[in-house]
């Protein structure tokens, strides 16, 4: 076939007849839809939940800062929270703990040394 001066091969290229049949196609949609409406609501639910935990961790740091608040005013008052108290003896305990430890360590050590 010769078409505007060019020789047309006859071959698989171009637009096909509409051989697809109609029924299947508003069928092929209509599930198509159906996934993306399942996909929109899953992606919400998503969004969701990522939001209110967001929301659960700044109540949480909300309380711990007005606890913070608390406790500096407590001390610009001259009056040590009980709190604090406990975190600083846990942290003197914790390193009298860790320094005999150590101690007791560097005793091993030295005795083993010392035995040849």
């Amino acid at each position: 076939q010769v078409v505007g001066g060019k020789v047309k091969k006859p071959g698989k290229r171009g637009r096909k007849p509409a051989k697809i049949d109609l029924k299947a196609k508003l069928e092929r949609s209509r599930q198509s839809a159906r996934e993306c409406r399942a996909r929109k609501k899953l992606r919400y639910q998503y969004l969701e939940e990522l939001v209110s935990s967001r929301e659960r961790a700044i109540c949480a740091l909300r309380e711990e800062l007005e606890m913070y608040k608390q406790w500096c005013m407590a001390m610009d008052q001259g009056k040590i929270p009980s709190e604090i108290k406990a975190l600083l003896t846990g942290e003197e305990q914790g390193k009298a703990q860790q320094n005999s430890t150590k101690l007791a360590k560097a005793g091993k050590t030295e005795t083993n040394s010392s035995n040849p």
